[in-house]
């Protein structure tokens, strides 16, 4: 590996989780509420899409004033109460309109990603 090398690959994955963790984020939401902290463990279980607090929370409240979740506070039996998220008809609607487009999207990157492609010269 050549100096840099890490530090490339950590930019890119986080250009890639930026992307597509809205709709992960919507997705843990798909059967039950959750809390954020929840939240954060589930992405943190997956490797690829482990983030912060900073990252999770603010994107909580962009969801909620885009009317994609809904929260409610219920009691915790080991702390103080919790936030929970769940999903509105608009974010049920929205990930499924992401669940439609992402096997089309994730099918072009890969062939471009594995199919060698003709040059077409120079543009010049």
């Amino acid at each position: 590996m050549e100096p840099g090398d890490s530090t490339k690959q950590a930019r890119a994955a986080a250009q890639l989780r930026k992307g597509v963790l809205e709709y992960c984020v919507l997705a843990l939401m798909r059967d039950r509420p959750r809390y954020g902290v929840e939240l954060l463990h589930a992405l943190e279980d997956s490797g690829a899409l482990a983030t912060s607090q900073g990252t999770v929370y603010p994107l909580l409240s962009r969801l909620r004033r885009d009317d994609l979740v809904t929260t409610t506070w219920q009691e915790s039996a080991s702390g103080p109460p919790r936030r929970y998220y769940a999903l509105t008809d608009s974010g049920r609607a929205a990930l499924d309109e992401f669940t439609r487009v992402w096997p089309g999207f994730r099918n072009a990157v890969d062939a471009f990603l594995t199919t060698p492609h003709p040059s077409t010269g120079d543009l010049a």
